[in-house]
């Protein structure tokens, strides 16, 4: 059996092109968002690494900008919205010592791509 988004992706399919959002990393680039930005008030005090550069941490810190993208590419004509979770993955998380957060940033990736 098929789920009803499924069905309508098939209808959608069937009748034209559909368009995927493109490269989430290069937008993100475009704010120019410094540490202050990575860290956000939950980890303003992280020590060991800079945060800067971890993309996927951004849908907790600065939703904000992440919830902007969406809107940017849904009115550019994007039909599929994906996730900002490139590296939402405990090993990615690693390199800043975020592993433990993958499960709540892939969570909060799927909210905001769905909102």
């Amino acid at each position: 059996m098929i789920s009803p988004i499924e069905k309508r992706l098939r209808e959608l399919l069937a009748e034209r092109i559909l368009i995927l959002d493109g490269a989430m990393g290069t937008m993100v680039q475009r704010y120019k968002l410094e540490e202050a930005d990575y860290r956000g008030e939950r980890f303003a005090d992280w020590e060991g690494q800079d945060l800067k550069g971890n993309n996927d941490l951004l849908v907790l810190t600065r939703p904000d900008v992440i919830r902007e993208i969406h809107d940017a590419y849904i009115a550019a004509g994007s039909d599929i919205i994906e996730t900002n979770t490139f590296s939402g993955t405990v090993i990615a998380q690693a390199d800043y010592g975020l592993e433990a957060l993958v499960p709540e940033l892939n969570r909060e990736a799927a909210r905001l791509a769905r909102e």
